[in-house]
């Protein structure tokens, strides 16, 4: 099990953009993968890209059955997505909604997103996937994929009256797994 450190909001690395993956099914990817699924259980978390833990490179994993960060949310398949893009669906609105990161510990903000989108990629031995998702599946996928263009949350928030400390603005939340 490698627990790795996750990167915080500050570090220049989480301000990149991540490179294309163009070898798969490699021992240098598959133990990529071990270590970001180790550091997101071990978090908490309800995803994790690449770059958290500086690894400059287009890999995103996420999902969950639920997640004590996130109680209200609905389950979100776990998957593993290399080289991702977003695919915003027609008709899609804008769906404003709460969001916490590991890389920006201890604070949540509002952010408003895509509600219905389809997102494609590839999987470990270079498959292609495709999902449509809405809902906060699609925020998790769209969250974890800014990670990969150099993007944190509260590069999003528009209105900052509806961003703060988890502890203040959730007070019967457990806000220890945002430390993480």
């Amino acid at each position: 099990m490698a627990v790795l450190p996750i990167l915080k909001m500050g570090d220049p690395r989480l301000l990149r953009v991540a490179q294309r993956v163009r070898d798969f099914d490699t021992p240098g990817l598959h133990q990529l993968v071990q270590d970001l699924r180790d550091t997101m259980t071990a978090a908490n978390g309800a995803g994790l890209a690449a770059p958290q833990i500086g690894v400059d490179q287009r890999v995103v994993l996420f999902g969950f059955r639920h997640n004590a960060r996130y109680p209200e949310a609905e389950p979100v398949p776990e998957t593993l997505l290399i080289n991702p893009v977003i695919e915003v669906l027609d008709g899609a609105d804008l769906e404003e909604g709460w969001e916490g990161c590991l890389s920006v510990p201890g604070l949540r903000g509002v952010v408003a997103r895509p509600r219905r989108i389809r997102y494609r990629g590839q999987d470990l031995q270079g498959r292609p996937i495709e999902r449509e998702a809405e809902g906060f599946h699609a925020r998790v996928v769209q969250h974890e994929c800014d990670h990969l263009d150099g993007l944190l949350y509260p590069m999003r928030v528009s209105d900052f009256r509806r961003f703060g400390f988890t502890e203040v603005l959730f007070p019967g939340l457990d806000a220890a797994g945002d430390e993480d």
